[in-house]
């Protein structure tokens, strides 16, 4: 049976700190860059992440975006579906998920660099973006990420 993983999208697969740390030089006393339109759509995808989810899914996990949205920008919800379109295709756009608290997921791992939205109570596995594990180790990047699922696959799907 396939294992159900869920990826956060700001700063785990789109650069969020950096677009809103650009907006806050461009306009110093903008207080939330976020509340912006175009904010979400225009945000860089993270180093490796667009080939990391691709390679994660080919292994045989079932994928989704889990993402929180932004109550300062109503727009955030589609805006975000059109970054998954831009980034990953239409069909993507159906794993779209947009929770603020991630603990009612219902799944095996839940990839997100945050710890305040419910994910330390996420049923299945906290897989730390950004951080370095004491049991998975570096997962400070896209390509250390793929390592752990390569490993776990064989684990997971044997």
């Amino acid at each position: 049976m396939s294992k159900t993983i869920y990826i956060d999208m700001d700063n785990v697969l789109a650069d969020y700190k950096s677009a809103y740390l650009q907006a806050i030089e461009k306009c110093p006393d903008m207080k939330y860059p976020q509340s912006q339109y175009g904010f979400f759509l225009d945000l860089n995808p993270i180093e490796g992440g667009i080939e990391g989810v691709k390679s994660i899914s080919n292994l045989g996990y079932t994928v989704y975006f889990a993402s929180a949205p932004s109550f300062r920008n109503p727009m955030c919800l589609a805006e975000k579906n059109m970054w998954i379109r831009k980034y990953f295709g239409d069909d993507w756009t159906k794993k779209l998920i947009l929770i603020y608290k991630k603990n009612l997921l219902k799944g095996d791992y839940l990839i997100d660099d945050d710890v305040k939205n419910g994910q330390t109570e996420f049923e299945g596995c906290h897989i730390h973006f950004g951080t370095i594990s004491p049991i998975f180790g570096d997962l400070r990047a896209w390509d250390k990420i793929v390592n752990l699922f390569n490993g776990l696959s064989k684990r997971d799907f044997a």
